[in-house]
């Protein structure tokens, strides 16, 4: 069936429900709370964008309010699962940055349902896209990312961890009231990069949360799963070093000229400290950062190497403040980026994903130029990833292997500085055609998983192993450890 027809189907059935009730003899109240409801998803449903390949399941895209008096809103864009969505869980999926959209990176370049590509038809369908496995919402995060806003202008510069968290927050509580026939679902969270902070915050926020409401009010929250995360900034900067060091990317001396210089474990290095880390950055002016192996854009026109501000206090706050740290990711095609941008400024695609309706004063991009000072990220995110473990909670954390940002030698050391007792140590993992997926370490209450061969944004670069992951960390199954 076309978009168009499911979107009739759609608003002949809020018709003939309203009838229903009224028939039942609810109350008028009631039925105006349900119609008001409907309406609601009415508005957002997105019946096309532009360029996007015909499907069978619903999207939806719009602004939830997560502060009436500041005039703050989150934009989210939501795809139905592609089967039985009314039997699937439904997961949160963030990017990083801080100041990153999840709906650049995440929904148009890695695991949702359409991908951007050059010339036309400017969408394609991803066949991996996890909307196969769950109900697949993407939020842009904090206010002044992407089209997410606020009338308060003051609100750009107390951004920070903990009011990410609770916006976050906010706007699941609201989303669930448009969308209540998802409230019962199993919800999980999901992430890169930075996320290694915002989904950790915000699964503390809602598990704290769910102690003190009735249990209708809850959230049934399940779970939460990682990658290439930033967890800890001791490990996380110890473990670029040494991984550039085994990967051939920088020479003994200066690899000997950091460890003589550099102590990760304080916040303000010396100007010694700092000279070697320009050098080090300095080989990521030549090669992807984000998947060492994979090439760079070459496009004249492209604007995939622009530099962003720096953002002072923003995790790990020693690297923060080298420029080369906020150099933008790449995937296969290493201009891809640049289609996304394009893509999102066009008005008919703005108008069709009820985006942009403030009029922001600026473009639309994939890192805020507005968000150039962070306020609160803890230099350890550990204290809080136990808590949520010893609570319960399903965590997974992978890592794709060939990424030099948050490379897989940070996560082990971070792991290892967890904590936790190995049930059953380093275990091959099998992928389709009797390959070797990566490895697995399960631990006491969490799962380590890397994926061979995969950069920064894992499921830009292995997106059908990308998909088995998330489908055996929804069902709670180990990964396959015998070829098949």
């Amino acid at each position: 069936m076309s978009s168009f027809g499911r979107f009739s189907n759609l608003l002949l059935d809020v018709a003939l429900l309203i009838l229903g009730l009224s028939a039942l003899g609810l109350a008028t109240a009631q039925i105006d709370g349900i119609g008001d409801v409907l309406r609601q998803q009415a508005a957002d449903r997105v019946v096309l964008v532009p360029g996007q390949p015909p499907v069978n399941f619903s999207q939806y895209a719009g602004y939830v309010t997560v502060n009436e008096s500041h005039g703050r809103a989150l934009f989210y864009w939501f795809f139905e699962a592609t089967t039985k969505p009314l039997n699937k869980p439904l997961l949160l999926w963030l990017n990083g940055g801080p100041g990153c959209s999840s709906i650049g990176y995440g929904a148009m370049e890695e695991l949702g349902p359409f991908l951007s590509r050059k010339g036309k038809p400017e969408l394609r369908f991803n066949k991996q896209s996890w909307n196969h496995a769950a109900n697949l919402l993407f939020l842009e995060s904090p206010v002044g990312v992407g089209f997410s806003y606020t009338n308060t202008s003051k609100d750009i510069k107390e951004l920070g961890d903990n009011i990410t968290a609770q916006d976050s927050y906010v706007f699941l509580v609201n989303w669930f009231k448009r969308f209540p026939q998802f409230k019962s679902h199993d919800f999980y969270i999901a992430g890169e990069s930075y996320a290694g902070h915002y989904v950790p915050g915000l699964s503390e926020v809602i598990f704290d949360n769910n102690k003190k409401l009735p249990e209708n009010e809850r959230i049934n929250f399940k779970g939460f799963l990682i990658g290439n995360a930033l967890m800890d900034d001791e490990t996380d900067q110890k473990g670029m070093i040494d991984y550039a060091y085994d990967h051939a990317v920088i020479s003994d001396h200066l690899y000997e000229e950091i460890k003589k210089e550099c102590n990760f474990s304080l916040e303000h290095p010396s100007k010694a400290c700092n000279d070697a880390l320009d050098k080090y950055f300095d080989v990521y002016k030549i090669i992807d950062m984000y998947s060492l192996y994979a090439p760079t854009c070459v496009d004249t026109n492209s604007t995939i190497t622009r530099q962003l501000p720096a953002i002072h206090g923003a995790s790990p706050k020693l690297f923060s403040k080298i420029e080369g740290w906020h150099r933008k990711p790449a995937g296969y095609d290493p201009c891809i980026s640049d289609y996304t941008e394009v893509y999102f400024n066009r008005p008919d695609v703005q108008k069709a994903l009820h985006a942009n309706v403030t009029r922001i004063p600026y473009p639309w991009t994939h890192c805020s130029d507005n968000i150039t000072f962070w306020k609160d990220a803890p230099a350890s995110m550990l204290p809080i990833i136990h808590k949520l473990v010893k609570g319960g909670l399903r965590v997974w954390v992978f890592s794709g292997d060939t990424d030099g940002r948050i490379p897989v030698t940070s996560t082990r050391y971070t792991l290892k500085k967890l904590g936790l007792k190995i049930k059953q140590d380093w275990t091959p993992w099998y992928t389709f055609h009797k390959q070797v997926g990566g490895w697995t370490v399960e631990y006491d209450g969490l799962t380590f998983v890397t994926i061979r061969g995969a950069g920064h944004q894992v499921p830009t670069f292995k997106p059908k192993q990308a998909l088995q992951l998330v489908r055996h960390f929804l069902a709670d199954t180990k990964l396959p450890t015998k070829s098949f």
